[in-house]
């Protein structure tokens, strides 16, 4: 039996801008399987992005391949590709002159489906992220806060049914209070309806807390791939590095509250 392809494979992947000479990616090779949340972090600059746009072909790859449920992308219409594939933005990206329902139900009725069917689906969508149909189905994005938005963004990716989800820094805009519970419930999310996830970050904390696996790069490379515990030995000096922010930050708090908030 031929043994299933991951859900997303990159192998060899390069991607260069302004005529070749800013090389954003170089060699990557990386398998993401089915039902799996997996964590790109790295620095500005290191090729996060790019990796996640080459998935909806939102670019294309100059070298190597990228594999969608083992087809290569460039045999796929980028637009039927991208229908099937959810994306959440870091600034949600919902069209301003739609209602909630509008923007929710806008893939959907790209796809053909019946109004009644639409209606349904946003309903049972706002209800997933948590927000009552009643309150929120007619209201437009300029009426609803930071958080509320990416709610209604995450639901928007969610319409399809897609198998797949790609998060471009979904909640690094939001204060911490909103952005930690709305990871929570987007992780619960990916569990209970099977989703495979890449979600780019550049907060360490954060993907250790929500992903199963996290990619490091740097320089458009990847240099480490691993579970936290993997990780955590990592040879790596800047993964190291990494690592060791969060646990400073702890440290400098806690003397910080230790003085009684005076700085040393």
């Amino acid at each position: 039996m031929a043994a299933t392809p991951p859900a997303i494979r990159y192998a060899h992947a390069g991607k260069s801008f302004d005529g070749g000479r800013v090389r954003a990616l170089q060699d990557v090779s990386l398998d993401i399987a089915a039902g799996e949340f997996r964590c790109i972090v790295g620095g500005s600059g290191s090729g996060k992005t790019t990796l996640l746009r080459l998935a909806n072909r939102l670019i294309d790859a100059d070298e190597g391949q990228v594999m969608i449920d083992g087809e290569d992308v460039l045999c796929l219409d980028p637009i039927a590709l991208r229908r099937r594939i959810g994306t959440v933005f870091q600034s949600a990206a919902l069209f301003p002159h739609m209602s909630v329902a509008e923007n929710i139900g806008i893939t959907p009725k790209l796809l053909g489906a019946a109004n009644g069917a639409i209606a349904e689906r946003v309903d049972e969508l706002l209800a997933l992220v948590r927000l009552d149909a009643g309150r929120y189905r007619d209201r437009h994005p300029h009426e609803l806060s930071g958080g509320e938005r990416q709610r209604v963004g995450v639901a928007r990716a969610l319409a399809a049914k897609p198998a797949i989800v790609l998060m471009d820094e979904p909640f690094g805009a939001l204060d911490p209070v909103t952005r930690d519970a709305l990871g929570d419930d987007y992780r619960m999310l990916h569990d209970s309806l099977k989703l495979t996830t890449v979600m780019i970050t550049h907060d360490i904390t954060e993907a250790m807390l929500l992903a199963d696996r996290i990619a490091v790069m740097q320089s458009g490379r990847l240099i480490a791939d691993g579970t936290a515990a993997e990780l955590a030995v990592s040879p790596q000096s800047y993964v190291g590095e990494l690592l060791r922010t969060p646990r400073r930050q702890t440290e400098r708090l806690n003397a910080l509250l230790r003085n009684g908030g005076a700085r040393p």
